[in-house]
Parts: structure tokens; C-alpha cells; sequence
């Protein structure tokens, strides 16, 4: 249903926000805390953790539809189809308060300093407008307001960093792990994780349940609708559910004035606003950008470069999984990474490739999770008699390191608007056109050769591995660009248009490269930072207030 969970909307708001998950979110506070009239737009609902099925006997058969992470296969009222035909990879995302954060594992990572500067370091893509030292305070300040656990020290970080709460356990699979990783002489560290590991302001420790990814019923999660929208609408800011967003509109001199947006009964709606930040994920946002055109905006609003939509990047991920004679209950959460390594991450040359990945060790989970991701088998092996033989063999013994490699921008990669699918309310759907690189073949097959290695060393009877994991776009990223001439990028350093100086994009669209790890500190931390930026400019931004 259309939802109001505030006061009456204001006529005209100083700042209206498209999207309620995690950079959105952090705007939406941050604002409303400084005594900015904002209203969000978000095209889903709240989802109580009630309503997560971890806790309950038949979480596995119901995320295999309900809380799916594939927005084609799950298939909610506000979710929006996706052509898919002509990519590698299948983009992953949820639609509510708290966006995917809902779904995520977790992984809380930090972008090494080199990912700034890959042109400098590698010659290759470009860098960005910023280093690691300019976002360190924002990275701090994001761990403290969503609670990150983990370990300071990390070897891999020139800082060490430094984390508000203790690690989770790392558990019998870390352990394991770690000891394969020793006997090589490999970097390993326990994973820095946004779930609490003792009671953190107004949210429990985590319960362990695994089932971070279908959301947590304990409330554990750092997930946005629980870390940021509580204090946002105490703040007095205004969240309007159920509302799909089909244009940024504009005035007569082409800046932005407001929003349509259709509610779940079919109405439509303006907003008007005197700013407009578009935090919609790199294939919602656009997608937005896109369907936004007018005379003064021809090809799509903020796109005078053409690069709107182009340099998707989407994380490919391999995995290779060991089975183990010990009991190592791996069904124990959290989802999230029990240890991680930088042992491959920086590029060496005489690899064959440029750039590298960071792995994560992660629980198997239950038995329906041991097959999903990694079917293949024939069915006589994997059905009936020998089902439960397997199981029983294999039910907490294995473990998966997982390889998030790093997707470098091209062109070629792409969201464009599909010329015949629409969603529920004929507005046109977004189409992937994204291949994985040869670089990227090359990258992945050595880092799971090396995992291998890994498993063998700790003492695995047998391994099974997937090079490129199909469902595995969980990291939108790259397709409304930053960077300082408008002729290369969509936006700047703060996140503002080129062409629009009172439109902002602030979600992992701005990325100028990928990194090899979880970028939903950095999205965040960077949304903090821009949102700032313009809590500081305001007197320049509320100038062209809508009539």
C-alpha cells in the first residue's frame, strides 16, 4: 500500500531523496538532523524482522522464492524486471527501507589506498578525486554508527584500523582455514563484520543464526532501516513507501525541480524540491537518470558525457569450497566473512593480469544452501538415497573461500533502458549488457587455484570450485562516474552533477573503480561525506528553491 510514515509532505522540501537503502539512508539523517526539510521516495516497504524467516524451520525453502536476492526471481510488487540476456551476471538487490542492506552478509571492508590510485599504481582506468587518507574519518565515523566488530591492526591497511566493537568468533571454519593459510605463509585476519558482537546501542549481539542473507530476525544486522531511520524520522524527516519514482523533472532553465512517481495504486504524484539526491544503486539510478529527459536533457538528465549507465561493474566472484573429515559446524553465523585475505590483492605483473581480489571464508550453511549455489551434479547423485548420504557426509563440514575480484570500468558494460520491458506501471525496464573481461578470466582462475591450495593445505579431502558465480551481482557499481572534468564523468568529487548543480548522486554509481572487496562501507562512507559537502553549501544549494 501507499504509505506516508511522517507528517504531511511539505510543498516544496529543501532536499528530496530517491531511495531509502544505504546511502540514501545516510543522507536522509543527516540532513534531517541539520534542520533540512527532506523527504525519500522509496519504491518498497518496511519489513519487521518478524517477518524474516531465519529463525524459522523453512528459512531455506522460502529464500529460494521470497527473499531471493535476484529481483527477477523473487518478483515483489516493488520490484522492477531486469533484462538480463546479455549479461554474465545476474544483478542483486532488494527494494525497502534499508535497500540491500537487508539482504546483505555484512562484510564490513574498508578500500585499500592503492584502489584510489590505480592509474598511478597499475596505468590502467583512471583514479579517483580523493585518496584513502581524505575518506579515512568518514570510514571511522560510518563503523561507529553502524557498529562495526572486528580487529584492529589489519596488516593489510597502512592505518591498522580500529573498530568500536571486538570481533565475532571466527569459529571452527576460521580456524581451520587459518591453519592452511599459516602452513603457506599467507595474510589472513579475522573479518570486520556490521553485525554487533555484544549489545550495541539499541540492537541484541549477534544470535548466529547464518541467515544473514535473508535478512536477521534478531534485529542484529546493521541493516539501514534500523541503524539510520529511527533517528531520521525523529528528526522530522519524511519517508514516503510504495512510491516508484519515473522521473526527475526539471524547470525551465534545466535544473532539478522535483519528482513523479506513481504510487501502488497506480496514482501519480510530484514532489517538488529545491535539491535532488539520487541514491537508487548503479542500475536503478541510471535507469532514472535515463527515463529523465526533456528538451534541455535530450539524452538522459546529467548525461552530457554519455556515460550514464556505461562502466557497470558487478564484482565477478569465484568460490571454491573444501569438505573436511572435522565437524566444523558450519551452518554457525553470521553469514559475513569469519576471516578474509590481502594475500593476492595487489597486482603483480608476472601473474598474466592487473589487479587482484580479497577472499573471505564463509560458513556453508544448511543442507539446501550446500546445494543451491554450487549444483551440477547429476540428479541420481544429488536426489533421494543419496541426497541424505551426502548431507549426513557433508552437513557442517565444509567451508568456501570466496573471491571477490576486482572488475575494472569499461565502456562497453552497460545499463540502457529495454525498448519493449516495463514494470507494474509500464515505465521501462533497465538491461544489463556486461561480459566479463579476459583480465577478469585470468584473475579469477588463478585466485582460485591459489584457494585451492589453500584447502588442501588445511587439510580438505576434496574441493569444488566455481569460476564465475552467475547470481552473484550484489555490487552495483560505476554508471554515473566521479571525477573533476565533466567531459570523463557524471559528477564530481561531492557527488554533484556536471550539468545539474542542484542534482546529486551519492550511491556506488559514483565509483570510479571497483576494488577488490565489499564496498558498502565506502558507499557509505562516501554519501556521508557528499551529504556533508552540501549541509555545508547550503546557503549556495537552497538558492534555486522550486516555484
Amino acid at each position: 500500500m501507499f504509505t506516508i510514515r511522517s507528517r504531511d509532505l511539505p510543498d516544496v522540501a529543501d532536499v528530496l531523496v530517491v531511495g531509502a537503502g544505504a546511502s540514501g539512508s545516510v543522507a536522509v539523517k543527516e540532513l534531517a538532523e541539520k534542520g533540512f526539510s527532506v523527504v525519500c521516495l522509496e519504491q518498497g516497504d518496511w519489513t519487521p524482522p518478524s517477518e524474516f524467516a531465519g529463525d524459522k524451520p523453512e528459512w531455506e525453502l522460502v529464500k529460494q522464492k521470497q527473499w531471493h536476492p535476484n529481483p527477477n526471481v523473487r518478483d515483489h510488487p516493488a520490484d522492477y524486471p531486469i533484462d538480463t540476456t546479455e549479461s554474465d551476471v545476474n544483478p542483486l538487490m532488494f527494494s525497502g527501507v534499508g535497500g540491500s542492506t537487508i539482504l546483505y552478509a555484512a562484510h564490513w571492508c574498508r578500500f585499500l589506498p592503492s584502489d584510489f590510485k590505480v592509474k598511478t599504481v597499475d596505468g590502467i582506468a583512471d583514479d579517483w578525486p580523493f585518496d584513502y587518507a581524505e575518506l579515512a574519518p568518514y570510514y571511522s565515523r560510518m563503523d561507529r554508527e553502524i557498529g562495526t566488530s572486528g580487529l584492529g591492526g589489519n596488516t593489510a591497511y597502512p592505518d591498522g584500523e580500529e573498530f568500536p566493537l571486538p570481533p565475532l568468533p571466527i569459529g571452527k571454519i576460521g580456524r581451520k582455514a587459518a591453519e592452511g593459510m599459516d602452513k603457506l605463509g599467507w595474510h589472513w585476519w579475522p573479518g570486520a563484520n556490521s553485525i554487533p558482537s555484544r549489545e550495541y546501542r539499541h540492537r541484541p549481539s549477534c544470535l548466529r543464526y547464518g541467515t544473514c542473507l535473508t535478512g536477521c530476525p534478531a534485529g542484529a544486522k546493521a541493516s539501514t532501516d534500523i541503524t539510520h531511520w529511527p533517528a531520521a524520522l525523529e528528526a522530522g524527516a519524511h519517508l514516503v513507501t510504495g512510491a516508484r519514482v519515473r522521473e526527475i523533472t526539471v524547470d525551465h532553465k534545466g535544473l532539478a525541480s522535483g519528482a513523479t512517481y506513481v504510487d501502488r495504486e497506480g496514482t501519480e504524484h510530484h514532489q517538488k524540491a529545491a535539491v535532488v539526491i539520487v541514491a537508487s544503486n548503479g542500475v536503478g539510478t541510471p535507469r532514472l537518470l535515463q527515463l529523465s529527459t526533456s528538451s534541455l536533457h535530450p539524452d538522459g538528465l546529467g548525461n552530457s558525457s554519455g556515460l550514464v549507465g556505461r562502466n557497470l561493474m558487478m564484482h565477478p566472484y569465484g568460490a571454491v569450497s573444501g569438505t573436511y573429515e572435522d565437524n566444523l559446524e558450519s551452518w554457525l553465523g553470521p553469514a559475513g566473512h569469519a576471516i578474509e585475505s590481502m594475500q593476492f590483492y595487489e597486482t603483480d605483473a608476472s601473474r598474466g593480469f592487473v589487479r587482484g581480489a580479497k577472499w573471505n571464508v564463509m560458513p556453508s550453511g544448511g543442507p539446501l544452501g550446500m546445494r543451491s549455489g554450487y549444483g551440477g551434479r547429476p540428479v541420481d547423485e544429488s536426489w533421494g538415497e543419496n541426497f541424505h548420504r551426502n548431507v549426513k557426509a557433508n552437513l557442517g563440514r565444509s567451508f568456501e573461500w570466496g573471491i571477490i575480484a576486482e572488475d575494472l570500468p569499461d565502456e562497453a558494460n552497460r545499463v540502457v533502458l529495454d525498448p519493449t520491458l516495463t514494470d507494474a506501471d509500464g515505465i521501462a525496464a533497465p538491461k544489463l549488457i556486461y561480459k566479463s573481461s579476459e583480465n577478469t578470466t585470468k584473475l579469477i582462475d588463478f585466485h582460485v587455484d591459489r584457494a585451492r591450495e589453500a584447502h588442501e593445505a588445511a587439510g580438505a579431502i576434496s574441493t569444488s570450485e566455481t569460476r564465475l558465480m552467475r547470481d552473484c551481482g550484489w555490487h552495483l557499481l560505476g554508471t554515473a562516474r566521479m571525477g573533476n572534468d565533466p567531459a570523463t564523468s557524471v559528477v564530481d568529487q561531492w557527488g554533484r552533477s556536471h550539468d545539474v548543480p542542484n542534482l546529486y548522486v551519492i550511491d556506488g554509481s559514483v565509483f570510479v573503480t571497483s576494488s577488490g572487496v565489499n564496498p558498502t562501507a565506502t558507499i557509505m562512507a562516501i554519501a556521508l561525506r557528499s551529504v556533508e559537502h552540501l549541509i555545508g553549501d547550503r546557503s549556495n544549494q537552497l538558492t534555486s528553491a522550486v516555484s
